[in-house]
């Protein structure tokens, strides 16, 4: 009987050590397929990407926009009509001739 025990002991502790190691090498498997970095979440990032690039076009184009309105009012060649349209807005001048129609 103490052979038998004796040689169950010695067998786990045989195996010890490999099934350690094969659970290391799963747990790097496991993150290396379905980690935040795993090859699972490439289709997110790909998705993200493309998200990314279409707000980037959006801010490009809202960038190009503000870059023009700058332009006009420079001081050196100011837009007439730009500084007329600036004027009125912001101090609510009105000339007598015109009809003023509000929009909601």
């Amino acid at each position: 009987m103490q052979a038998v025990g004796r040689n169950t002991f010695e067998t786990i502790r045989r195996a010890a050590l490999p099934a350690l190691a094969i659970l290391i090498i799963a747990n790097f498997l496991g993150y290396a397929i379905m980690g935040a970095n795993g090859i699972l979440s490439w289709g997110d990032y790909r998705r993200q990407k493309a998200e990314r690039l279409v707000q980037l076009a959006q801010l490009n184009q809202e960038k190009m926009r503000l870059a023009h309105r700058a332009a006009l009012l420079d001081p050196q060649r100011a837009d007439p009509d730009m500084v007329d349209e600036m004027v009125r807005k912001e101090l609510g001048l009105v000339a007598p001739n015109e009809v003023v129609i509000p929009l909601d």
